[in-house]
């Protein structure tokens, strides 16, 4: 355990920016959920607007140290090949 202030003060830190990172990911998962939802029932018009929502929020992610830059990139460049193949 903690005995010094700094340290107490650390471990508070850190526990709210696990909670938020923890947010950030799970909205992160909820909207590339939806894009491949929509891929999967075949629906064009909801991918594209599920992917037009997801492609910030992984940048977003990316940017604020949730996810490595290359992951999202990756992740975004997949859904991009799959809904163009979709649309094709």
């Amino acid at each position: 355990m903690a005995n010094t202030s700094s340290a107490k003060k650390a471990t508070r830190k850190i526990a709210r920016r696990a909670a938020i990172n923890k947010n950030r990911r799970s909205r992160v998962r909820t909207y590339v959920r939806q894009v491949e939802e929509a891929l999967a029932a075949g629906d064009k018009t909801a991918a594209l607007a599920a992917f037009k929502f997801a492609e910030p929020e992984l940048m977003r992610a990316a940017t604020k140290g949730v996810l490595h830059k290359n992951t999202a990139s990756r992740k975004v460049s997949r859904l991009a090949h799959r809904l163009k193949v979709l649309s094709a």
